[in-house]
């Protein structure tokens, strides 16, 4: 099994505080619906959901990573400053040691920040996507693979100022092509455990 946390050269920034989705801003605001809706939308998506103390893997070790990957999860979240507090916590679905997707319900610094905020770890560089903009783990899957791979092309390009646009997520390696190849052969890996998440 892979381990967990960040794949080997892809040394994470705990306090970069860089959105996945096309933000100007360097927190998940809410850009395109009322607090009212989100909190309704995150009720209602985290009833589809797995509470992070229920967790269960496909045997004993799965179970194990998960639960450590929920911890990772929790860890990467509480090191924002628009985090003050989590209230809830749950499982989106994932495989253990390799690539999970979890959904936080958090109490924000300001009243502008998403209280349900999404968080993807694993074998790969961790990132957040605000619940507004992605409502079920497999949005959130395709919004992670998708922003990873322009990340890919960018780097294969040498496109420096490609790398460092607002769709683009931050990844904390050089944007070379070697570190694009290693990354889209994860990716590619990843790709392969789709159907773990549901839409």
């Amino acid at each position: 099994m892979a381990r967990t946390g960040q794949p080997e050269g892809f040394e994470e920034t705990r306090r970069r505080e860089a959105p996945l989705r096309r933000y100007p801003h360097r927190t998940p605001i809410m850009l395109h619906m009322a607090a009212e809706e989100v909190e309704l939308r995150g009720k209602q998506s985290a009833a589809k959901l797995i509470p992070i103390e229920n967790i269960a893997g496909d045997d004993q070790e799965d179970t194990r990573l998960l639960r450590q990957m929920a911890l990772d999860a929790r860890d990467y979240l509480s090191s924002f400053s628009w985090c003050t507090e989590i209230y809830e916590s749950y499982f989106g679905g994932g495989v253990g040691g390799i690539f999970a997707i979890f959904l936080f319900h958090i109490h924000p610094a300001n009243p502008d920040v998403d209280p349900w905020i999404w968080i993807v770890v694993g074998d790969i560089p961790s990132a957040y996507l605000p619940l507004s903009d992605v409502g079920s783990p497999r949005e959130v899957f395709e919004e992670y693979i998708n922003g990873m791979r322009r990340w890919v092309k960018a780097a294969c390009n040498g496109d420096s100022k490609a790398v460092t646009s607002p769709d683009v997520p931050p990844v904390n390696v050089p944007a070379t092509p070697e570190w694009a190849e290693r990354l889209k052969s994860r990716l590619d890996g990843i790709t392969e455990i789709r159907p773990f998440f549901p839409g």
